[in-house]
């Protein structure tokens, strides 16, 4: 084993170690400092795969901003912590098959033929003037497109979402009904107006007069 190897598998360790006490935590604020634990270290991961870019951009996107607004968000509010414990075993029937379902597909990805012992070789050295950064930006918008697209339209339909969500029970907020609007008609939103067309008189200039 080479030095790369034994920071490898010590930042995976605390990487899993993160990622558990994120889901395991009582506090919330805790659980975010876990997280922001888990992107410094998933970046480090990164660096070890010559993937700067990544890297860098998790640090600073993620790091730098995401979790930063999260922690101020859940500082700043009043969250009841017994009241969101109730009823949290009632959503054991549909969480369990989800979380099976999840692992599965995780199992199926890791098991696969990009994960293979050809794969997790040492990268070959990279050609003079190799840009990390032209070749994702070459892969997302030739080879991953699509999935590239329909992810920023999940990301929309989210956006959309938390904003009907946090807006849906606020009295001074205006509400809309969907079904309401597919049903309107023209009538009900225009109204034609038939009004005289009005002239205006000028004054009729008078004569000049000659000065004798």
């Amino acid at each position: 084993m080479i030095f790369q190897d034994y920071v490898f598998y010590a930042l995976a360790a605390i990487l899993l170690f993160a990622g558990v006490r994120v889901i395991t935590t009582r506090n919330p604020v805790h659980a975010t400092l876990f997280l922001v634990l888990a992107f410094f270290t998933a970046a480090g991961i990164w660096l070890l795969l010559e993937a700067e870019f990544l890297a860098i951009a998790l640090v600073l996107v993620y790091v730098g901003a995401v979790m930063v607004l999260f922690l101020f968000v859940v500082m700043m509010l009043d969250i009841n912590l017994d009241k969101m414990r109730e009823g949290f075993w009632n959503a054991l029937p549909v969480a369990l098959p989800v979380g099976l379902l999840m692992a599965g597909e995780m199992v199926m990805i890791l098991g696969s033929k990009h994960f293979s012992p050809d794969m997790l070789s040492t990268p070959a050295p990279r050609p003079a003037g190799y840009s990390n950064t032209a070749e994702i930006g070459r892969q997302l918008y030739t080879d991953y497109l699509l999935p590239f697209e329909l992810a920023s339209v999940v990301l929309l339909v989210a956006i959309v979402a938390a904003i009907a969500l946090t807006l849906r029970e606020r009295k001074d907020s205006k509400f809309m009904d969907p079904a309401e609007q597919v049903k309107v008609k023209r009538a009900d939103r225009v109204r034609i107006v038939s009004m005289p067309a009005e002239k205006e008189i000028l004054p009729t200039p008078e004569p000049a007069v000659e000065k004798k």
